[in-house]
């Protein structure tokens, strides 16, 4: 049974939708983030939280700036402490499979099948495949219920 955060008589219902920013540099590194270093093949970069109680209903990410050409990504979550749950484990490719294009500005809508509500707090995650070694901007939007803690 589904628990609703805001209380289940309200006609509005318990939609959020959460937002998340990345931009890299002119060397490819992302602008506030903890390295200076450029995005490198096979990083993964941790664009914040998911709350837990979190449904997982849909993602968007707009590329903005495109980044180098032919870098692709992934997009999904990881629990916060590391630890996978037994009936919904972390999913580096919830939302995006390998392989959604960042290079060509646009829409990405997400491409998976299934609804989850999250057991405890998670990250969402972009899984970078190519090198950027330029100015890009990225939002991602993550839609869903807020249901509550369990």
């Amino acid at each position: 049974m589904l628990t609703h955060y805001f209380g289940a008589t309200v006609p509005y219902g318990n939609a959020s939708i959460l937002s998340y920013h990345l931009e890299t540099n002119a060397i490819g590194a992302v602008v506030n983030g903890d390295s200076t270093d450029a995005i490198a093949d096979g990083d993964v970069i941790d664009l914040g939280e998911l709350p837990e109680g979190f449904l997982l209903d849909d993602a968007q990410l707009f590329v903005i700036a495109g980044a180098t050409a032919s870098v692709t990504a992934s997009l999904g979550f990881k629990y916060e402490d590391g630890v996978d749950d037994a009936e919904i484990p972390q999913d580096a490719e919830y939302f995006l499979a390998a392989g959604a294009d960042l290079a060509t500005a646009g829409r990405l809508r997400a491409d998976g099948g299934k609804l989850v509500i999250l057991p405890k707090t998670a990250r969402l995650i972009l899984t970078v495949a190519g090198a950027v070694d330029q100015e890009s901007a990225i939002r991602v939007t993550v839609t869903g219920e807020l249901t509550g803690a369990k």
